[in-house]
């Protein structure tokens, strides 16, 4: 399971946290939301059998204003830095990290600000004679927390996660701010002798186009799931090498598989005027969300009056994949959910940009095994009066972790916040309850895919 999607690494003096204005608690009216015996009939539909989807990103070109070339590859250099540290230096910018984002709630130990203090009085009162000994000394201090999802990483699980591949030609791509107010995306990780590499990607070159269309200022998360498809197709990328060199379109063959997490079935129950589109989604991985648009239209399509999505035993994945999901049921400017750190008094919120896909009536099966991103979808559903929730209290994983390099290439995962659903309550711990244990025929006739 993964519990946290890759955050890219942000040098130490650029970790200040954006702070939105306080939000007041607003008093929800209950959701008057209908329940109809065609969707109670869907759950009890018997045997459910099920079969994979495919489904492929779709758009058009757009110009891109000029720009002004500067001299030096500062893009490929920023991810290489080479600087020496000392041991006590590299333990200080470890316990720095923590001293300014470490969420308190995520330990099960008490902290403040002046107990890490004399936690770092303590540790650097005698030298750190090694580079291992001082890696052995910031684990020991982050486990001192008693947070198991605050931890460290060595230079070579950090080199890992920072190539993690979700796009199958083996790169990661990394939102870049430009000086238009947009974003380009730059491959920040890069799997040696993969795909994109034996085609000619190299780390620093910014990635422009994917089967001709244009990816400026989309999403690190869309565009990678732009370059998913079946093993050993081809797709065709348009990349420019480094800050000022040539542009390039290469042809790429795909060879890593990311599978489908979505599984769907149209069920038509006897006697009923209604169909019932049944939509399972395993995880949260890179294709969930385009995979899930093609269910939901090719159901719709087929004469779908309900939807039964089914979120049991999924313990999460992207945490991404999971908001941009939940969007695609919400109404323009809903909220999906809210983002608090260490000052209770601020919170961020996420919402949702555009109108739904669907506006059937909905209904969510949670048990004991629903976590993190599923209980992200789950309560934004649930609490915009989008759904209603079927069986056990979800598992209760509502924890944030960011991911920071350290300047010997080692890095550590902090957790930095918390999820809170649009009705003002905190996931971790106490999980989200459903509206419904069971209905008639429940437990012994809906199979799990």
């Amino acid at each position: 399971m993964r519990l946290l999607p890759y955050a890219p690494p942000r040098p130490p003096h650029s970790r200040a946290n954006h702070r939105s204005p306080s939000l007041k608690t607003k008093t929800r009216p209950p959701c008057a939301l209908p329940f109809p015996d065609a969707l109670r009939a869907a759950a009890a539909a018997a045997a459910i059998s099920l079969s994979l989807l495919t489904g492929d990103a779709v758009g058009a070109e757009r110009p891109r204003a000029p720009e002004l070339c500067r001299n030096g590859a500062a893009a490929t250099k920023e991810e290489t830095r080479t600087e020496v540290v000392t041991n006590e230096q590299l333990v200080e910018e470890a316990w720095e990290v923590v001293n300014e984002g470490f969420l308190p709630d995520a330990g099960s130990r008490p902290w403040s600000p002046e107990m890490w203090m004399k936690k770092k009085q303590y540790i650097l009162q005698s030298s750190i004679r090694s580079r291992s000994r001082a890696h052995d000394i910031i684990r020991k201090m982050l486990a001192n927390l008693g947070d198991p999802y605050t931890r460290f990483l060595s230079p070579s699980e950090f080199s890992k996660m920072s190539k993690y591949d979700m796009t199958g030609i083996g790169l990661n791509l990394r939102e870049i701010p430009d000086d238009n107010g947009s974003s380009k995306l730059m491959v920040l990780g890069l799997i040696l002798d993969g795909p994109a590499h034996s085609a000619g990607v190299r780390q620093g070159d910014e990635l422009l186009s994917v089967n001709g269309i244009d990816v400026m200022g989309k999403s690190a998360f869309d565009v990678s799931s732009m370059l998913q498809g079946p093993k050993d197709t081809f797709v065709t990328i348009k990349v420019k090498h480094g800050n000022c060199g040539p542009v390039e379109s290469m042809k790429v063959q795909r060879q890593l598989v990311s599978r489908t997490p979505v599984f769907y079935r149209l069920e038509k129950r006897e006697n009923e005027n209604s169909t019932i589109g049944y939509i399972h989604i395993k995880e949260f991985n890179a294709v969930a969300k385009k995979d899930l648009v093609s269910a939901l239209k090719r159901l719709q399509n087929s004469g779908a009056s309900y939807f039964v999505l089914d979120l049991r035993d999924n313990l999460g994945g992207l945490v991404q994949a999971g908001i941009e999901i939940a969007k695609l049921f919400l109404n323009k400017g809903d909220t999906v959910i809210y983002t608090a750190g260490r000052d209770r008094q601020v919170q961020n919120t996420i919402v949702a940009e555009r109108g739904p896909l669907v506006t059937t009536p909905l209904m969510v099966l949670v048990n004991n095994r629903t976590a993190s991103a599923s209980e992200i979808v789950a309560s934004a559903l649930h609490d915009n009066c989008k759904a209603v929730l079927v069986g056990e209290k979800t598992f209760g994983k509502g924890l944030i972790q960011s991911v920071f390099e350290l300047h010997d290439g080692s890095g550590i995962v902090v957790t930095v916040g918390k999820y809170v659903t649009p009705n003002h309550k905190d996931i971790n711990g106490n999980g989200i309850e459903p509206d419904y244990r069971r209905l008639p025929g429940w437990d012994d006739q809906i199979d799990t895919c």
